[in-house]
């Protein structure tokens, strides 16, 4: 094992990535769209939804948290709208599936949205907007989470991280896309620092009397226990605008259970009344807009991008070089990645080899 972080191509981790779920006995196309949206984590540098999560996916895959196969019920259905039942199935596939259906009807109508029940955790929600913004349309995603996010003047986790996440075609060379979870930051982030052995920021999390929580160990173990909570954006009370991070998480618990009948709050902890592992039953809510129904899309690109640039070019704080737009580092992290490859820390590292001799994908020697 490598003591030194290393880099690792692309498209090997893709294909391993890919193989990871074949192993579980993905169909080829379904493990394809997993490694899609799973990797296109990474290539934006958002390391908490990429190719750290294979352990995630590998727990709940044994304990069928998580079901391999994806089996998509048509609930309801009218010319603008679709309620799919994902029946457990892989998150990725499902969403893929959703965001598709959506571009279909806003292609026709104008506008599409489809409301999902009973999904898995899809990855990072701005995979999907992105479907939306290559085919010359505004994207939506919302999706709800296990409890770990407590309201306002609370400190139970009840609320999921619950992120938002938007994109908008422009006439730049990438689009305007914003995904970010409701809470300051997420589960994601945690595992993250537990892998750095590095401490969270004080004032991220809170424990059931209300103090700051900072060990990443301890935080993960309190979570689970249901002994600590995210604060929503803005943090402790309402001074701050914590009020209003509460108000999104809730915005989008109920646009991923109210829509669906689909499950919400406590009912997503993936967890029996006794303890044992349960379905996850998470909840997901797509919308595409066509761009070409309210103005000629070439126009609709050079307003946004004359939005963005605008932005870009107001004063910056003293000491500050740039301002950017979401979208932008994500644009310019991918430049890099593909280039240097994905980074890979030792204790990754050693979830990848776990994961690899456990499957028997002996086939791929990493070097570490």
């Amino acid at each position: 094992m490598s003591d030194q972080n290393v880099y690792l191509p692309v498209d090997l981790l893709h294909e391993f990535t890919k193989d990871f779920f074949i192993a579980f006995g993905a169909p080829e196309n379904d493990a394809q769209t997993c490694a899609d949206v799973l990797i296109a984590s990474d290539l934006r540098g958002i390391e908490s939804h990429g190719i750290g999560r294979l352990r995630y996916y590998y727990d709940r895959l044994i304990t069928g948290q998580h079901d391999v196969i994806t089996n998509i019920e048509t609930i309801r259905e009218s010319p603008t709208t679709a309620v799919l039942d994902g029946n457990h199935g892989l998150g990725m596939v499902i969403g893929k599936y959703a965001m598709n259906l959506a571009i279909e009807k806003a292609r026709t109508y104008g506008m599409g949205s489809v409301a999902v029940r009973n999904s898995t955790h899809f990855g990072i929600a701005g995979y999907y907007p992105s479907m939306a913004v290559e085919q010359g349309m505004v994207g939506y995603t919302f999706t709800n989470a296990r409890p770990s996010v407590c309201p306002t003047f609370g400190t139970m986790p009840i609320l999921g991280t619950n992120p938002i996440a938007f994109g908008a075609p422009t006439d730049e060379p990438f689009p305007f896309l914003f995904d970010a979870a409701t809470p300051i930051v997420q589960r994601g982030r945690i595992e993250i620092l537990t892998r750095e052995e590095k401490p969270a920021e004080e004032g991220w999390l809170v424990d059931v009397n209300n103090n700051y929580l900072t060990d990443p160990n301890e935080i993960i173990t309190a979570l689970v226990k249901g002994d600590a909570a995210f604060l929503p954006l803005g943090g402790v009370g309402e001074t701050l605008g914590g009020h209003k991070g509460y108000g999104l998480a809730t915005m989008v618990e109920i646009l991923s259970a109210s829509f669906q009948t689909g499950s919400f709050l406590s009912a997503l902890s993936g967890r029996n009344p006794d303890g044992s592992p349960a379905h996850f039953k998470v909840g997901h809510f797509f919308m595409a807009i066509n761009v070409e129904s309210f103005v000629d899309l070439e126009t609709f690109k050079e307003t946004t991008g004359s939005i963005l640039r605008e932005i870009r070019a107001t004063r910056k704080a003293p000491g500050e070089t740039r301002i950017y737009t979401a979208g932008e580092k994500e644009y310019e992290k991918e430049i890099q990645v593909r280039r240097d490859g994905v980074e890979i820390i030792p204790n990754l590292q050693k979830d990848l080899k776990f994961v690899r001799d456990e499957l028997g994908l002996t086939q791929y020697e990493f070097p570490f």
